[in-house]
């Protein structure tokens, strides 16, 4: 007994001796700590002044800058002309031209590709944007001492000027128009998150679909009765996917206003298809007929097959080059890693986007043939709800799909609202509003993307990330990464091994987004 009693005074005394090391050490690693990170603020202040660090510890906030311009500019003049060329191979397989795809005199020759002039534009945009905008967060961090959500907003808004590098006035509006629905996005999403403000209707689950529906029953409207509320680049594209000659849609245009219809050129267009002698036409019809519509065909279920049959082999080379080449250029180890994946990944996205197209000429066109089947009178209406049922063929693509697809229409159809309001006097004709509008806008873009990243489209997210603001952290003081500052976050991770700070946790969502939904460009 009394050799077990010593025993466990002496077990407790090295316990108690223990828990004495223990803390004496504990101790003298929060003394060090401490030390350090008096050391490492010093250091900071030293080479920063009273301001806030800047988030490039290796590089000056010149090179930074110009840096990251480089990048952005490469990055998007390489997918501008990688689309380019890729569309080329397409023309010239579609000719039985096989020999030429390896001529690189006809697939990449000035004279046949023309992508140069609009490739350094758009290399200009994105890579002037990154650049002026890391300029100018530092310039005001350092002016202003500090690092507030302003500075986002500031230097958002300033270097949205380099739109100006686009000369084309209607692709500013456009741009600027999708900005806006983006930002507006952002907004709700934020609103709704503080449980400030939400829609009715908001959790339906095919809220997205209706949005696209109400979208394009706008466009089609416009493309039919005020076509030059449009751009010309998006009219065209709609002309030439569509299967109806651009004379017809001008005669239902007059047809439906009440003037007279233009019988020559509706003759012509009728004898270049050799149906002159069996087609009447009228100089004030009452509704033009499925016989001059399609004048091929005879059947309206046949020409609205044959149309979109027509529509995919014309869309198909197009959907391909935009889903493969970014995905190629923006992740070039994965596509190394797994070429095969890659290109079947490619493939399906291409052929499923293609169908949704494809499903949209044939329903649209559809709707306007069982109109004159049903109608002895033609309406502007009809046009609109034309567009509206079109818009149903959305539901072939994925979810996560159609609410992308509704914010890209949408800017179309609100470039249409506003020339049409601007023309009837409703709105002031702005010179360079759109400019003021996209600088507004990226101003907002870039304070939801660095303090409520949450908020936004995972796809938007990534997609700015990888080409505008590929260094951007998230905001908070970065440090420089000196000798005191390894040893303060090897400190750390004894501590806290398995904790991630929000900018950890963030960095690596950051990662995990990275435009893995670049097939839906």
């Amino acid at each position: 007994m009394p050799l077990l009693s010593d025993n466990s005074t002496s077990s407790a005394r090295l316990s108690a001796e223990n828990a004495e090391a223990e803390r004496r050490l504990r101790e003298a690693e929060e003394r060090l700590r401490e030390a350090m990170e008096e050391l490492h603020r010093r250091q900071r202040k030293a080479a920063c002044g009273d301001s806030p660090p800047c988030d490039h510890a290796d590089d000056s906030c010149v090179a930074n800058a110009i840096g990251n311009l480089c990048q952005s500019f490469l990055l998007s003049y390489g997918v501008r002309v990688g689309i380019g060329i890729l569309l080329r191979g397409f023309k010239l397989a579609r000719g039985k031209s096989y020999s030429s795809l390896l001529d690189l005199k006809q697939l990449v020759s000035e004279k046949d590709l023309i992508v140069r002039e609009e490739a350094c534009r758009i290399g200009l945009l994105f890579g002037g944007f990154t650049g002026s905008y890391h300029a100018l967060r530092c310039l005001l961090r350092k002016r202003r001492k500090k690092e507030t959500p302003l500075n986002a907003i500031l230097a958002g808004c300033i270097a949205g000027l380099s739109i100006l590098a686009l000369d084309d006035p209607n692709r500013r509006r456009t741009l600027s128009l999708y900005l806006l629905a983006r930002v507006a996005q952002c907004a709700y999403n934020s609103a709704k998150s503080k449980n400030k403000f939400h829609l009715w209707g908001s959790h339906w689950r095919h809220g997205d679909s209706l949005l696209f529906f109400l979208a394009c029953a706008q466009v089609m409207y416009a493309f039919v009765m005020r076509p030059e509320s449009l751009p010309k680049s998006y009219k065209d594209f709609i002309q030439k996917t569509g299967p109806v000659a651009a004379p017809v849609y001008k005669a239902v245009r007059e047809s439906c206003r009440g003037g007279p219809v233009d019988v020559e050129s509706i003759s012509a267009y009728l004898n270049s298809r050799g149906k002159s002698d069996t087609v009447k036409v009228e100089e004030f019809p009452s509704i033009i007929p499925c016989s001059i519509i399609h004048p091929d065909t005879n059947s309206c279920l046949g020409h609205n097959a044959k149309a979109a049959s027509a529509t995919f082999r014309k869309t198909f080379p197009l959907y391909f080059s935009l889903t493969f080449v970014p995905f190629v250029v923006l992740h070039l180890q994965k596509f190394m890693d797994t070429p095969g994946r890659a290109c079947w990944l490619a493939v399906k996205g291409a052929v499923q986007s293609t169908s949704f197209l494809s499903a949209f000429v044939g329903i649209f066109q559809a709707v306007i043939c069982l109109h004159r089947k049903i109608a002895l009178q033609d309406h502007k209406l009809v046009y609109w709800v034309a567009g509206a049922m079109s818009g149903l063929s959305v539901l072939l693509e994925k979810k996560a799909r159609r609410g992308e697809l509704a914010l890209y229409v949408l800017p179309r159809a609100g470039e249409s609202w506003w020339y049409i309001l601007v023309n009837r006097h409703l709105l002031p004709d702005v010179k360079n509003a759109e400019v003021a509008l996209f600088c507004a806008c990226m101003g907002g873009i870039m304070y939801y993307l660095e303090y409520e990243p949450d908020t936004m489209a995972p796809f938007l997210r990534g997609l700015i990330r990888r080409f505008l603001t590929s260094r951007i952290s998230n905001p908070g003081p970065s440090v420089s990464r000196t000798a005191s500052y390894a040893c303060l976050q090897n400190f750390e991770a004894m501590n806290k091994p398995k904790v991630q700070d929000n900018q950890q946790v963030e960095t690596s969502t950051s990662k995990q987004y990275n435009l893995e939904s670049i097939p839906g460009l």
